[in-house]
């Protein structure tokens, strides 16, 4: 007599919602905890007075230069092809940044500000390691399940990560925490998360399918290098552009707005449903719209938010500033890969890691900026003044790049 067996339940890495929601756990984990925790922590750190805000500062920049290093090594470079012939796949590097993420965000709780530097710089290689390697994952099985269009859901991610970070931050500077409780609970959170993204990141995302497609190469040649060249400036003019708004807005907001308000916490999670909202926006693009000109509107929109910060220093001007800059922060990121793959195909996704090491670059330069400002200023309120005035302006001029290179080469930008 047989037995009918039960139905094979498909794999959880075989779900396209649970590769999508998978993608967000890991980005909001990587993003919005591993590296954007610190925004909302630094006001308790300052508070408790165990960091100056020319300390913060240095702190920020190790962390952006960990996370261009990070995405120097998610880069094929001849150099690394032996030292990574053994690593198995994006998964386990996305993994391996996870783990990395949760311990390195637990230690920042430790009473030892000698090695808060390289905690923070480990901690951006690790966000770079999953911010490649979870995307590039989720995307390549998201196609092969044939769902791509979910790939929007993964980005939205980094804002969801952004806005749970930053309430809680707020519950616990209205309950009078310190600081490193604080980062025992973002470091408990990003262990939550991992937990759930853990059984879904299993395997390669799809076998090889070999090279680019057969007129990559051709493809590449019809575009001068200077065109890659402004893509790759103007790209990195956007991480000067935002980051010192994103690593001190509730330190500015703090400063402009009176002495016991709630407002100020309340900015940061703001910015991120707008950049969790901007991801799902960005999806519904549609392919005939020139992506160099919908960077430029990205640009404009977010030095228009640093504008409204400068012009309208109260509680309306930076809760309507922080969403319009969260807007455009995944969109810019959509778009300058979409435009970076149609000039250079040949790259093949080593362009994702290309484009992240310039972002990275221009991070580096803003808190330091930021710093030498504060130094030579009369007040600190002076002093942020002028950092978001020169962060405006780097977005107006990579806006103006973008705007350059559609009159120079017309009708090519279509996604």
């Amino acid at each position: 007599m047989s037995t009918l067996a039960p139905p094979m339940l498909p794999a959880l890495r075989d779900r396209p919602y649970a590769v999508a929601l998978a993608g967000m756990a890991a980005l909001a984990t990587a993003m919005g905890i591993g590296r954007f925790a610190f925004t909302p922590l630094l006001p308790m750190m300052l508070h408790d007075g165990v960091v100056t805000l020319a300390g913060g500062s240095w702190l920020a920049t190790a962390n952006y230069i960990g996370y261009l290093a990070g995405a120097l090594l998610c880069m094929p470079l001849p150099w690394l092809a032996r030292r990574w012939r053994a690593v198995p796949g994006a998964a386990a590097l996305a993994r391996l940044g996870l783990a990395a993420t949760v311990l390195l965000t637990l230690c920042m709780a430790l009473p030892l500000p000698a090695a808060w530097p390289a905690l923070r710089l480990a901690a951006g290689v690790a966000s770079a390691l999953v911010f490649v390697n979870i995307s590039g994952w989720c995307m390549v099985r998201l196609v092969a399940l044939g769902r791509p269009a979910m790939g929007g859901l993964i980005f939205c991610g980094p804002g969801l990560g952004i806005v749970l970070s930053g309430l809680l931050a707020s519950a616990m500077v209205a309950a009078h925490w310190r600081a490193a409780g604080g980062w025992v609970v973002m470091g408990l959170l990003a262990a939550g998360l991992c937990a759930a993204v853990w059984p879904v990141l299993q395997g390669a995302a799809a076998p090889a399918t070999g090279a680019a497609h057969p007129g990559a190469a051709a493809t590449a040649t019809a575009h001068p290098r200077s065109e890659r060249g402004l893509l790759a400036l103007a790209y990195g003019l956007a991480g000067l552009g935002y980051i010192v708004t994103a690593t001190f807005l509730p330190v500015i907001a703090r400063a402009a707005l009176p002495a016991g308000s709630v407002w100020p916490d309340l900015f940061w999670p703001l910015f991120g449903a707008g950049v969790a909202l901007g991801a799902l926006l960005s999806t519904r693009t549609p392919p005939g719209w020139d992506r160099r000109l919908l960077l430029v509107a990205a640009y404009a929109l977010q030095a228009c938010a640093i504008g409204l910060s400068l012009l309208w220093p109260n509680r309306a001007g930076f809760a309507l500033g922080s969403l319009l800059l969260g807007l455009p922060f995944t969109a810019l990121t959509f778009y300058a890969l979409q435009e970076a793959r149609r000039i250079w195909p040949a790259a093949g996704d080593s362009v994702a890691g290309l484009l992240t090491a310039c972002y990275g670059v221009g991070q580096i330069a803003g808190p330091p900026m930021v710093a030498l400002l504060l130094r030579h200023s009369a007040t600190p309120g002076q002093g942020f003044a002028w950092a978001l005035s020169a962060a405006a302006g780097a977005l107006v001029l990579g806006a103006a790049l973008y705007g350059f290179m559609y009159r120079q080469w017309p009708g090519a930008g279509k996604g």
